[in-house]
């Protein structure tokens, strides 16, 4: 690895664990290019010389707070006996760890980036590829896949080899569940209603558990 390239990447690893220290120490909202700049030694200026927005930095250093969400996945998964039992699972497993760090989850699947996630998550990954170690081939793509409608909609497009759905069905169902959970992340954010955690999980699941029987139904 050339020498320049391995200054830039203790650089912007340094901004990376500034922002996470902030993060928890101080909640996500209330991170500034100031602040970070500050905890890492540097001008809030240096920042823009190593990345392009606050929320690509924002982006990065939220990436370290979903490990234990990714390292609980399979365990989920492992639990299903079938496709559509994996895809629930996934639901559950992701619900879970979302709404208890609301703020990490809108950052990395809604917030706008102004520019493309993959680009994001591969050059996430290139800087810190010891994250990828200890995951199976099955979870791997979902790490690189920062799209959450492309992401869970992989293991129901493996159901059809289980049952008969057309392609429209998955699409629309798919599309469907993740709508679900971007409207109750959104109500959740806003404190639109007084929800606990638990609570906007276990309504979530609720509503694509729904969908999900339906969309048997359907097939059946």
């Amino acid at each position: 690895m050339a020498r320049r390239e391995i200054q830039v990447k203790r650089m912007l690893q340094y901004f990376v664990d500034a922002t996470v220290q902030l993060i928890e120490e101080e909640g996500i909202e209330k991170v500034s290019a100031r602040k970070i700049g500050e905890r890492a030694g540097y001008t809030s200026s240096t920042i823009y010389n190593y990345f392009d927005e606050l929320s690509h930095l924002i982006y990065f250093a939220s990436m370290r707070f979903v490990k234990e969400y990714l390292q609980e996945l399979p365990e989920y998964l492992e639990r299903g006996q079938t496709y559509v039992e994996k895809y629930i699972l996934s639901w559950e497993c992701f619900c879970k760890h979302s709404f208890e760090k609301p703020q990490i989850y809108h950052a990395l699947y809604i917030a706008d980036l102004g520019k493309k996630a993959d680009e994001m998550v591969n050059h996430y990954f290139s800087i810190y590829s010891s994250d990828l170690i200890g995951f199976t081939d099955e979870i791997k793509p979902m790490l690189y896949n920062p799209d959450l409608t492309s992401r869970s909609k992989a293991l129901l497009e493996l159901a059809k080899r289980e049952q008969d759905i057309d392609d429209q069905t998955i699409e629309e169902v798919n599309e469907m569940s993740v709508l679900i959970w971007e409207g109750m992340m959104t109500t959740v954010l806003n404190k639109r209603r007084d929800m606990d955690p638990g609570q906007a999980a276990e309504k979530t699941m609720k509503y694509i558990r729904n969908l999900m029987k339906a969309m048997e139904q359907g097939a059946s």
